[in-house]
Parts: structure tokens; sequence; C-alpha cells
């Protein structure tokens, strides 16, 4: 085996044991049960709702509280020192935790779909691109937070204090027809809530608007660069 995959391993094992994993699955899909229970059979916010709920959780709490953890206990330091480099762990984070959301979205859909009996998107590939996007913008904003973060603690509280009122502002806290319209409009520029706009869109078969798209690629690409540029080993 060699230490690419000894350390993707450790990681999974590590991933498995940590309560916010669990956290991070459990919430959307308690959300979906409460509410889907009593749904509309035709009904088509739900899902992507708790869909965006789960990727702003790994994205913005459980992804930069691990890196941010890893960097206060001296570990990226002293895996510098060894033949896995710290990019290594980065790379095995990153991937353990689209894994982790992959699993969310899959137990979603099955309890959606074949529990709750709610509509599932009839067209693949635009709720994919979507999603896609979406994930990769609030992954860029988890890793700022672990760039900037001093501690485990410290990147835990700011992604509790960003999820809230991006969570509110992208209407899944409170639909955003039921928002003055200034926050709802201003929801919409927002990465969370063009996540939630775009992703909407393609689950009813429309062809997504250009704006949340391009919004959620510049997001990724912006803040990806500020993260890269701000992240410190130790």
């Amino acid at each position: 085996m060699t230490a690419f995959a000894k350390l993707a391993a450790v990681e999974t094992k590590l991933l498995v044991r940590e309560p916010g994993s669990l956290v991070s699955v459990l919430i959307p899909l308690f959300f979906l049960v409460v509410f889907g229970a009593s749904a509309d059979a035709a009904d088509t916010v739900l899902l992507p709702m708790g869909m965006a709920i789960a990727v702003a959780l790994i994205g913005l709490y459980l992804l930069p509280t691990t890196l941010a953890s890893y960097r206060e206990r001296g570990i990226l330091r002293r895996m510098s020192t060894t033949p896995v480099r710290p990019g290594n762990l980065l790379t095995v984070q990153m991937l353990l935790q689209v894994v982790l959301l992959a699993a969310a979205t899959a137990l979603q859909l099955a309890v959606a779909g074949g529990l709750l009996g709610l509509s599932l998107p009839t067209g693949f590939a635009p709720v994919a691109l979507v999603f896609a996007l979406g994930t990769s913008a609030m992954f860029a904003i988890g890793l700022l937070i672990a760039a900037l973060a001093p501690t485990g603690r410290a990147a835990n509280g700011i992604g509790v204090l960003l999820y809230f009122p991006m969570a509110y502002l992208a209407g899944l806290i409170q639909p955003a027809g039921q928002m003055p319209a200034s926050l709802a409009r201003i929801g919409e520029y927002t990465p969370l809530g063009a996540f939630r706009t775009g992703l909407g869109q393609a689950w009813t078969g429309q062809a997504p608007e250009p704006l949340p798209l391009i919004l959620l690629a510049a997001y990724t690409v912006i803040i990806s660069a500020v993260a890269a540029r701000a992240f410190r080993w130790e």
C-alpha cells in the first residue's frame, strides 16, 4: 500500500469517528423528513434545500474545522518532514469531504424518493452542474476559513457565524417568498443563495439562468485564490 493510500485509510477512519460528520449528514435528513412528511408529492423545494444545507454544513463547518485543527496541533508541520507531504493531506481531506457529501446526498434522494414520495429531478446534467459549482464555492469558503482561523475552535465558530446569515439570506431558514424583497434579492447574490436559486431552477427541469452559475464560478475562483495565498502550514 502506498503512503497516500495509507493516509487515506487513516483519514477515513478519523472522519467516520468525527461527530461532525454524523451531524452534517443527519441534520439535512432530519429537515427533509420533518417537513417532507406533510409535503405534497409534487414539491420541488424541500429536497434541493436539504441538499444545499448538507453542502453548507460540510463546507463551512466540517472541512475548515478539521484542517485548522491539524495545523493547530502541528500535524501539517510534522508531515512536511515525511514522505507524505502536507499537500497530500489536503487532497485526501477534500476527497473524503466530497465522498461524505455524496453519501449525504444519496441518502436524502433515497428517503425523498423512496419513503416520502417527493419529486426527483427529470434532468440529471443541469442538477449535477449546479451542484458541482455550489459545492466548489462552499468548499472554497471553507478553505479560506481554514487558512485564516488560528485554531480549530475558531474555525468552528467562524463557520457557524457564516452559516446562519448565509442560510437565512439564501432562503434555507425562511422561504425566500416570505422574506422582505430587498433581503431576498441580496440573498440571490450570495454563494449559498446563488446555489439554491440555480439548483431550484434545474430541479424543475428549467435551464439554470446564467447569473447563478457565473456567480458560483466566480466565488470559487476568487475565494480559492485568496485561500491558497493565505494558507499557512503552521
